[in-house]
């Protein structure tokens, strides 16, 4: 039976109705018998695992069919305090601070600078031991048209998101003689190919361990009820089931167990990151600045942001809402607030998604149920057209749960992400060198901000784009790049200023070893041939 555009039409009505009320129960009911059918058909070796999987998405539905309209209410947002440092990028030195005033207590997001000021203290080892870097590597690389896990992909010198983070890692061990251990978030997309790859990582110094996030069942945008008739999630069934979004990490660790042997073993913060964020590395100013706060009183949570540029006008900001940090989400801003949340002047800043937790509040709350996020109610059209919805979280959103928050104005350096071969381009170029898993931005580079870049479709599979460059582009000097078309670049090509190519649709264009093109547009037809 089908209540879904019953229970939509009751819950756009205004105050609550016995309607309403008999409407969600209806629901809830019909959704309670589904996944005890679907229950019983797991084997006995995945019953609790899916028992706990199931329990989970009741609580996410049953939040979902109280909640009505966005989640916030826009007259009580504001702009969080900041502390009143000014900052201007210089180069690779990322902020410099001009102006300093004193700061109160009340100063909910610092700039990185004032952090970084403070210093390392001697004992940095024992501050590190302290530490778990936890990576979500729950995606698959279908986006950029690969198969399975996107931390498997080669993005510089042949080396995956997944080598470059184990380098990183195994670097602060053997240099400051520490035990940090690697925790990757897995999804059941994931799982199994990335534990295969883990057996190359044997000899190397860094212990890695891996939990699954949970799995959900996605649900029909018409009946509100799963598609999935029984657990497996192969062949047919594929389909019937999604990782439900990184928030899912608090409940997800703490039913693994791993959170209880971490904290055991003094571990006391994670710094969680995508995995595909190059520039998420371990900051070791941030980490004593939670180890040791100026003020006595340590944080739960930190949040990493950085400035907006025009490009991130969608990203989540974060912001004061009843006398605490809150992320808000664009899907939670009311239709007639948007252009106001995208404002660049208004809400300067963004959440990078790299976070530092307490083991402990992750803990404490999690057995109180006490973590409150707001549902991302995401529509997906499936291969047979069927219109499903998946609930998800943001591990973010959590943030007005920990007590003593904090947001860190970090350099956009700390933000380098790869969702596309436009992003990749950019890595695999000469703007950045590689040393230890890390990236850096060339000393060559005279501005501290790479260029935007707009690869059309031709380049969208890793495979293709690879194809289409005989070698990676000189970038240093470059602003701008818009390719489009059927166009490819054949050897030590330097790119600088403006440079847009455009093959029109049964053109081609190709760029011949050595070229030069500064402030150029190039169209039409240009095909250099062998002879």
């Amino acid at each position: 039976m089908s209540f879904a555009k019953d229970f939509s039409k009751a819950m756009s009505q205004a105050g609550p109705s016995q309607f309403q009320e008999v409407i969600r129960q209806e629901l809830e009911y019909s959704m309670k018998v589904e996944l005890d059918k679907i229950l019983a058909t797991a084997p006995s070796n995945e019953l609790e695992h899916t028992k706990n999987d199931l329990e989970g998405f009741k609580k996410l539905f049953h939040r979902f069919l109280q909640e009505k309209g966005p989640s916030v209410d826009w007259g009580k947002i504001q702009r969080p305090p900041e502390d009143s440092c000014t900052v201007n990028f210089q180069g690779n030195s990322g902020l410099t601070c001009l102006k300093q005033t004193q700061t109160s207590e009340k100063d909910l997001i610092q700039p990185y600078e004032k952090i970084k000021a403070r210093g390392l203290p001697d004992n940095i080892a024992s501050v590190l031991n302290k530490l778990v870097v936890v990576k979500l590597n729950g995606g698959l690389g279908t986006s950029m048209g690969c198969k399975g896990p996107k931390s498997l992909i080669g993005v510089r010198n042949e080396n995956t998101f997944l080598d470059l983070t184990v380098q990183q890692i195994e670097h602060l061990n053997k240099t400051y003689n520490t035990d940090v251990p690697l925790v990757l978030m897995n999804s059941f997309n994931t799982d199994e190919d990335t534990k295969k790859i883990l057996q190359k990582y044997s000899h190397s110094r860094v212990k890695i361990y891996t939990f699954n996030q949970s799995r959900y069942p996605r649900i029909n945008k018409e009946t509100l009820l799963p598609i999935a008739k029984d657990v497996s999630y192969s062949g047919e069934n594929t389909e019937c089931w999604y990782p439900p979004g990184h928030g899912d990490i608090y409940a997800s660790f703490y039913n693994s167990g791993l959170l209880d042997n971490l904290i055991a073993e003094g571990k006391e913060y994670i710094f969680v990151s995508n995995i595909d964020n190059l520039g998420a590395t371990v900051d070791l100013y941030i980490l004593n600045h939670l180890m040791n706060p100026p003020n006595g009183k340590r944080c739960e949570f930190v949040m990493e942001v950085t400035n907006k540029t025009r490009a991130d006008v969608k990203g989540g900001t974060l912001t004061q809402y009843e006398n605490k940090l809150r992320l808000v989400e664009i899907a939670q801003v009311p239709k007639a607030h948007v252009d106001e949340f995208k404002s660049v002047s208004k809400f300067k800043i963004f959440n990078t998604n790299n976070l530092w937790i307490a083991l402990s509040a992750i803990k404490r709350l999690q057995e109180k149920n006490a973590i409150d996020m707001e549902i991302i109610v995401n529509p997906k059209t499936l291969d047979g057209g069927l219109n499903v919805i998946q609930l998800e979280t943001a591990v973010g959103a959590a943030i007005k749960s920990f007590e003593n928050s904090l947001g860190i104005n970090v350099p956009r350096s700390r933000f380098l992400p790869v969702k596309t071969t436009s992003d990749l381009l950019l890595v695999m170029s000469n703007l950045y060198s590689l040393n230890a898993g890390s990236l850096t931005m060339s000393e060559k580079r005279e501005f501290p901000t790479v260029p935007l870049v707009k690869l059309g479709s031709s380049f969208t599979k890793v495979q293709d784009y690879l194809r289409r460059f005989e070698s990676i582009p000189d970038m240093l000097e470059l602003d701008h790049l818009t390719v489009s078309g059927d166009v490819t670049f054949g050897k030590n090509v330097s790119l600088k200023g403006t440079v847009i190519i455009i093959a029109n649709h049964g053109d081609r264009i190709d760029i011949p070893a050595g070229a030069v093109l500064e402030n150029k547009i190039v169209s039409g037809n240009l095909r250099i041939l062998d002879h």
